[in-house]
């Protein structure tokens, strides 16, 4: 038999988690709000949807306008992008940008930042530690 209680071993190993890895926290992924207008495209609700995920609106909109191969500004808080596109497409472009610049790859929590080292770029998890690089969106 060992001389070590599993259980007082595990609870003393919870103990010494940080409380973001205990938390059943889960990210509320927003819908973007779509509109055509014209030969414009606007997101009514960017900078929310940016704040939601922890992230510069303007990284957002630079990747999103980089996937969609047109220009894009912001106009007050509603990002405008030059061409039509549908809420379906823009929403799927959206959650890939989630998947690849938000969520930890060995975790699939929420809790990122994007660092940069050097001329490299890196996704750092809070929760884990975990690092993984990402390309450079210019």
């Amino acid at each position: 038999m060992s001389k070590y209680d599993y259980g007082k071993l595990l609870s003393r190993a919870r103990e010494q988690l940080p409380e973001k890895v205990i938390e059943e926290e889960r990210l509320e992924m927003p819908r973007l709000i779509v509109m055509v207008m014209g030969n414009r495209t606007m997101i009514k609700n960017l900078i929310e949807a940016a704040g939601v995920i922890r992230r510069d609106p303007k990284h957002l909109l630079k990747y999103l306008a980089k996937e969609l191969a047109t220009q894009a500004g912001m106009e007050g808080n509603v990002g405008v992008f030059q061409g039509k596109f549908g809420g379906f497409m823009v929403n799927k472009k959206f959650e890939r940008y989630v998947e690849e610049y938000v969520l930890c790859s060995e975790c699939k929590k929420p809790d990122t930042n994007i660092v940069k080292k050097g001329r490299l770029v890196f996704v750092k998890c809070e929760a884990c530690g975990a690092e993984r690089p990402v390309r450079s969106i210019k």
